[in-house]
């Protein structure tokens, strides 16, 4: 649904917050019994025992407009509406009112993280392209969604709605936005129309992004690799293997895929470089994970495993090319768990 704050302000308040981050599947609109009359949806019903008749207007824009009918007087009934209620049935009448609200929300409806559309386009080509969703960290501020970089845990994104304020003085109402990262570079962007300095960030290293279609989703798409990138661990890795536990020779020689204990930070299509321990002590295979973070329960004395990845053997080495001593001098002293490689080093492996 286009911005699905209403245009009516405060008298529908009641509706905005129910279908706040909402979107119309105007298919079932028609399924449920709305009418299609122009450009509107129309709905009727009864509540409260048939004595009063309820009207469900939206437009074709999204907005979402109701309105009851007392049929013991024939006029409009707006008590159910005031701030503070008082009376039984006034709250009867607000709370069937309701019930009529969130039913069609439930069949006519899908649940969106976000108010605006573009917020919510561009929380999915964040998905589609890290597999990262919004996290809603803080019950004081539920339409706070932050994204973490998966191997770094860290933030690169936070979408939020604030007033408009608090960027631009004398503006008012409330805006979503995207707080991203670009360090460096945020004076070069900083003047662009629609990007501000941080809200609630250091201002040298985020800015802040209107979501209003101001700038293009592949425009925004591409400040937020550059904050994605910026808090990015490379993907390559070295992880042991011990031959007194795992034959991981043999093993290699019957076929050319394993599975192998899952460390949380690798991801599928990683590379990981495996160093076999003595009697060997040298890496000598470079693998693919195909999969990762496979359920798998094991447990020995020696080791154990809830979540297994599988390998996929790319290269062979042959012990004399990249013993211990060699790495060594590389900065590649101790390999007792997995990780990363050190740069100089990992030159050689990847380029030769």
């Amino acid at each position: 649904m286009s911005d699905i704050i209403n245009k009516d302000g405060g008298h529908m308040e009641i509706e905005n917050s129910i279908f706040k981050k909402a979107k119309i599947d105007y298919f079932e609109l028609e399924s449920y019994g709305f009418k299609k009359n122009n450009h509107n949806y129309t709905y009727e019903t009864f509540i409260i025992d048939n004595t009063m008749k309820v009207f469900i207007t939206i437009n074709n824009t999204g907005d979402i407009t109701g309105k009851i009918i007392d049929l013991d007087t024939n006029m409009e009934y707006n008590n159910f509406r005031l701030a503070s209620i008082t009376g039984n049935f006034a709250s009867s009448v607000k709370e069937a009112y309701e019930a009529v609200l969130k039913d069609i929300k439930d069949k006519c409806f899908t649940e969106e993280s976000f108010i605006y559309n573009q917020s919510n386009r561009i929380s999915k080509m964040i998905y589609d392209k890290y597999g990262v969703s919004p996290e809603f960290l803080w019950e004081d501020y539920p339409n706070f969604g932050i994204f973490r970089n998966k191997r770094s845990n860290k933030w690169f994104a936070l979408i939020m709605d604030i007033e408009k304020n608090k960027l631009i003085k004398k503006s008012s109402g409330t805006i979503e936005c995207l707080n991203i990262k670009l360090d460096d570079e945020v004076t070069k962007y900083i003047n662009t129309k629609g990007i501000y300095p941080a809200y609630h960030m250091s201002k040298s290293k985020w800015v802040t992004i209107y979501l209003d279609d101001t700038l293009t989703d592949d425009y925004i798409m591409s400040l937020i690799d550059k904050s994605y990138n910026l808090n990015n661990i490379s993907g390559i890795w070295v992880v042991p293997a011990n031959p007194k536990y795992y034959d991981i020779v043999n093993a290699f020689k019957e076929k050319d895929e394993l599975l192998w204990k899952q460390s949380n930070n690798i991801l599928k299509d990683d590379i990981v470089y495996i160093y076999v321990a003595s009697p060997y002590s040298c890496i000598m295979y470079k693998c693919l994970v195909l999969e990762s973070s496979i359920p798998y329960e094991y447990k020995s004395k020696d080791v154990s495993m809830s979540y297994v990845m599988k390998l996929k053997l790319l290269k062979r080495y042959s012990p004399d090319e990249y013993p211990i001593d060699k790495l060594s001098k590389y900065g590649l002293k101790s390999i007792r768990g997995p990780r990363s490689i050190p740069k100089e080093l990992l030159d050689i492996l990847e380029n030769e």
